[in-house]
């Protein structure tokens, strides 16, 4: 079978999903459930894991935090919370038919980072999983997963569209003219000056992912 000459890798969060909506009703979850204190307590946790693994493991740090607080059943609510989430409901508007628009020019593919329980299961319970007919990618730290990125996702030609400019970056230092970065300013890390300047800009910005449709995907990506 051909290769097909362009790969779109999407990221999902901040990217084509509002997570730090997600992260906010999360928080107010948890101050309901177990109160300020142990709120405070649980993202500690959370911080020390995220340090010790390189990627955010909520369910990985309920784990934990029920080892400190064994007797504290809210705990399981928080997780049913987790699981359940409906993830669909905080897609960014025109954030499917982006991935459909894409598939006009090549095939499109999830390229994410985090865990191997709640990362899955929010691509799954989103509707991203079949928007891009299960092509999805998992990995810790991608930025240094490209060979296997290119192994299981022959192309010609990559598009990563991605809120994190040091991703963006790092990606386009090794693949080089074979890429083209799109950054949507969604999210925390764009919006975040110090991130921004610390790294070279994308070849394309733009303020919102369902702007994508407002432009031709062939290279060079120009607006209709």
């Amino acid at each position: 079978m051909t290769a097909p000459a362009t790969v779109f890798l999407f990221d999902v969060d901040n990217t084509l999903l509002d997570n730090d909506r997600v992260i906010a009703d999360l928080m107010r979850h948890l101050e309901r459930s177990v109160g300020h204190e142990r709120a405070d307590g649980y993202w500690n946790i959370f911080e020390q894991l995220r340090q010790e693994l390189g990627y955010a493991d909520y369910l990985g740090a309920l784990q934990r935090y029920r080892i400190e607080y064994p007797r504290d059943p809210n705990v399981l609510v928080v997780s049913s919370f987790l699981v359940n989430y409906p993830f669909a409901n905080r897609l960014f508007p025109n954030s499917l038919d982006v991935v459909e628009h894409a598939k006009r020019w090549g095939s499109a593919a999830i390229l994410t980072d985090g865990d191997v329980v709640f990362q899955p299961r929010k691509v799954e319970r989103s509707g991203l999983f079949d928007a891009v007919d299960g092509n999805v990618l998992i990995y810790v730290h991608k930025e240094r997963e490209l060979d296997d990125i290119e192994q299981r996702h022959p192309a010609d030609r990559y598009v990563l569209i991605d809120d994190k400019l040091r991703i963006l970056a790092a990606v386009k230092e090794i693949w080089r003219d074979r890429v083209t970065t799109v950054q949507p300013l969604q999210g925390h890390y764009a919006e975040d000056p110090a991130q921004q300047a610390a790294h070279p800009a994308a070849d394309l910005t733009i303020k919102r992912i369902g702007e994508l449709l407002e432009y031709d995907l062939a290279l060079p990506m120009t607006k209709r």
